[in-house]
């Protein structure tokens, strides 16, 4: 595996001072993704926490990264990885404290980095206080009415009220016992029966997120990202669906209990809130007023699978959210006409409501890239989307995986808006995918009809340096991590792989620094098609000031052969070997010629 660099930076600068004071920083930002238990472990117990993360902070800043998303940390039985929440405004032990948040949104600050925190507003833990006290209250409890408490069918009750099943298999509904040991009412949990979802029509539960939302504001975090975006608002009467295998984990299939029209109201709303903490809307506030913040507008981004990229844009209006993950990117083939329509349906949807496209490729919930990549690409008509599988147990071609998440990763920081990084992937970690039964952790792993269960091997902590685990992970060698990490991991640690030109972190740390440094990336519009051979992609972006004439080509060669083309400009970024001089011209093109390796991806300076 090579890579060509050409006047490009080594490591990322600090955010200019322009961009910092910029309201709009999400439109071309690059956020990272950090699963706290997995990234950084400050107390040597295994499990990732909030000191540890705060301590690689400065590893973000040198990224070249404008935002860090972490998951949840809340207090919580961790049923499902924290996303059970028992307590919105505490800490879990696990992870520290609500001081270690406080230090770690000050730090974050001070290197020039947001902060977005998970919020879980679809359902919390069956641990949460509300949810106790409706149990304890049984039938007629008026807490009963922040959830969706139903008796059952059947002669006495001892079937579900409808048909729906969990996300995570099984039906979505489990019988509670009376206070008296009597068989009860049954309530709904869209996914593991420990995470009970709220009753968004019961006016409680929006007064409760509200002030949830100004708690984390007032400790200084910058924004959120909405888990289930798509779930709060049910069908009224939640009528039944008629088929078995209803949903799977990030589908998109149009259900009486996603992506309901409701859910437009509570977004408004929440925004109303975001802006009265963003001084573009609220100029008494004083830049960086809290815990050290710094200026630009508070956001929220959308977790909502939706059956379409126009449907996902909805939550994206002027009054509504900020952001929405571009989950039919990420789910898009290896084929250069498949991602030309997504990349243009995207851009489209987005622009006619005035929000950013985004682009990811990995996150926690799917089989990292590198590894997804590996597999045989579905075949693609031209016309019908095709969706590829997005959590798989095979570790399929490493060596292709990996030159294919390169070129992928250049193709995504090339397109205008905003891009999501995994922890991780800078890394070009494959996912783990011969992890024993017996120390996966995943709730859906259990549930015989629910999902594969497979998304531990996304989580497995990072490496970051030495020769064997847990590779620097926490302060103590040779304790374990939580989840095992593979013997053969060595290579692929931050200290391994920094200062070396051809690994892929510091592939990924130039093409942000490019990224940033080049008037005609980040955010902006739409892009410029050129011509191009089949199974290659080509397209031109140009600087939005009309007196800074410099412009940027992307060539994205995604077959399996090298391609001859004209040479569009000075190669600045290769994420594999250097194009090659040919002779011949090309389609009337009397100048010169090079070939783009099999699965490269390549940035020119026009």
């Amino acid at each position: 595996m090579s890579q060509h660099l050409t006047d490009a930076p080594s490591s990322a600068a600090n955010p200019d001072a322009e961009a910092a004071e910029r309201g709009d920083w999400w439109r071309d930002a690059v956020i990272y993704q950090v699963y706290p238990r997995s990234f950084a472990d400050g107390d040597g117990d295994g499990m990732g926490d909030l000191p540890g993360v705060t301590a690689r902070l400065p590893y973000l800043r040198d990224l070249g990264v404008d935002a860090v998303w972490l998951s949840p940390f809340y207090a919580s039985p961790q049923a499902d990885a924290g996303y059970d929440v028992a307590d919105y405004r505490a800490v879990d032990p696990m992870f520290g404290s609500l001081t270690d948040a406080d230090e770690l949104v000050r730090t974050a600050h001070a290197l020039g980095l947001r902060v977005i925190v998970d919020l879980v507003p679809n359902h919390c833990s069956d641990q949460h206080d509300w949810f106790k006290r409706a149990l304890r209250g049984g039938p007629g409890s008026p807490l009963r009415e922040r959830f969706h408490f139903r008796t059952g069918k059947g002669d006495s009750g001892e079937l579900p009220p409808n048909d729906w099943e969990s996300v995570f298999g099984g039906p979505a509904w489990t019988r509670t016992v009376n206070p008296d040991g009597t068989p009860g009412e049954w309530y709904l949990h869209l996914f593991a029966p420990e995470q009970p979802d709220f009753n968004w029509d019961h006016p409680a539960v929006h007064d409760e997120f509200r002030s949830v939302l100004r708690f984390w504001l007032d400790l200084g975090t910058d924004g959120f990202r909405v888990d289930v975006a798509h779930g709060l608002i049910k069908a009224a009467g939640l009528p039944d669906i008629g088929r078995a295998e209803q949903l799977s984990l990030l589908s998109t299939s149009a259900m009486p209990y996603f992506d309901q029209d409701g859910v437009h109201e509570i977004y408004r709303d929440w925004r109303r809130v975001l802006d009265e903490y963003s001084p573009r809307y609220a100029p008494e506030l004083s830049a960086g007023s809290a815990s050290g913040g710094v200026p630009g507008e508070r956001i929220a981004v959308a977790e909502a699978w939706t059956p379409t990229i126009e449907r996902a844009a909805l939550y994206l209006r002027p009054d509504e959210l900020h952001q929405a993950f571009n989950f039919e990117y990420l789910t898009t083939p290896w084929d250069a006409r498949a991602l030309r329509r997504v990349v243009d349906t995207s851009l489209t949807a987005m622009n006619a409501v005035g929000a950013p496209a985004t682009w990811v490729l990995s996150n926690h919930d799917v089989t990292r890239h590198a590894t997804r990549l590996g597999h045989p690409v579905p075949a693609f008509d031209g016309q019908t989307p095709v969706v590829a599988p997005t959590q798989l147990r095979e570790p399929g071609d490493r060596e292709l995986g990996l030159r294919r998440a390169r070129a992928a990763t250049l193709l995504m920081l090339a397109l205008p808006g905003s891009a999501y990084l995994y922890q991780g992937e800078e890394l070009g970690l494959p996912d783990v995918t011969d992890l024993p039964d017996e120390v996966r952790q995943d709730p859906s792993f259990f549930r015989a009809a629910g999902q594969d269960g497979f998304r531990d091997g996304c989580r497995v902590p990072i490496p970051w340096s030495g020769s064997e685990p847990p590779y620097g992970f926490g302060p103590r060698t040779g304790g374990p991590s939580w989840l095992p990490q593979p013997l053969s991991w060595a290579g692929l640690s931050v200290e391994a792989q920094t200062g070396d030109p051809e690994s892929t972190l510091e592939l990924y740390r130039a093409a942000i620094a490019l990224r940033r440094e080049h008037p005609a990336l980040g955010a902006g519009t739409g892009v410029t098609w050129l011509d191009a051979p089949d199974g290659v992609l080509a397209f031109r972006r140009d600087s939005p000031d009309p007196d800074d004439a410099r412009g940027f080509v992307c060539t994205v060669n995604l077959t399996g052969t090298a391609v001859a083309l004209p040479a569009p400009g000075r190669e600045l970024l290769s994420s594999g070997a250097p194009a090659k001089a040919v002779a011949g011209t090309f389609a009337g093109d009397s100048g010169p010629g090079v070939a783009i390796a099999a699965d490269t991806a390549i940035w020119w300076a026009i």
